[in-house]
């Protein structure tokens, strides 16, 4: 289904649900109620969750998310896009993806300061991927960014899994993945790359919603 601008009926959400949707009718907006969102934690095992259950628990991850922005654009009459960054030695990031002025922006929940959404001034993909570059980091310091996917439309997945549906969207994951995938570095650029250094590390440590402590089993 490639319709231009989504409308209840398409996405399966009730009226409240859709609601929240119509209201998020710019990327301020739709940036700054994903940062409200709580971190998702997946304290039951690892998910997907799709947007209803994102609207209904008010919690989510990078995908999670990523989701719901996407469904937000569609219904505003934006192309609902995903954008995944893949990463080595570290976990991937996957951002709904918009265009404003013939300039590429993302929508990105993160719980950390750094990989959250992009302004639309960015003229290319590769462009904006590198704008993540720097501060993308694992544990020890290291810049893990190692490609950037085309835009995927979730137009082509049916929204009673991605939008409407109560299951873990894990065939959005494998799709995506399978994606389309381009490098940012050579092997020659990636030995000469340094490490972050510990002043940066410590800001990027910092944390919007601090993670939960682990129940003690007796």
């Amino acid at each position: 289904m490639k319709r231009r601008r989504a409308r209840r009926e398409d996405l399966g959400l009730r009226a409240g649900e859709f609601a929240v949707l119509r209201r998020l009718n710019t990327p301020h907006k739709i940036q700054a109620f994903l940062t409200a969102l709580r971190q998702n934690f997946e304290p039951d095992g690892d998910s997907c969750r799709p947007v209803r259950v994102v609207l209904r628990s008010r919690s989510a991850h990078c995908i999670e998310a990523a989701m719901l922005a996407a469904a937000a654009l569609w219904v505003q009459g934006a192309p609902p896009l995903l954008f995944d960054l893949r990463a080595e030695r570290d976990v991937d990031h996957v951002v709904a993806l918009y265009r404003r002025n013939g300039c590429w922006g993302t929508l990105a929940k993160a719980n950390g300061p750094m990989l959250r959404g992009r302004d639309p001034v960015y003229r290319t993909l590769r462009e904006l991927a590198m704008s993540y570059f720097h501060e993308y980091v694992n544990k020890r310091g290291h810049k893990t960014l190692r490609e950037y996917s085309r835009p995927y439309d979730l137009r082509a997945l049916d929204p009673a899994l991605w939008v409407s549906g109560e299951r873990d969207v894990w065939d959005l994951v494998e799709r995506l993945d399978a994606h389309p995938h381009t490098p940012i570095l050579n092997a020659r650029q990636i030995r000469t790359l340094s490490r972050q250094d510990a002043f940066l590390r410590r800001a990027g440590s910092l944390l919007q919603y601090p993670k939960p402590r682990r129940r003690q089993v007796s």
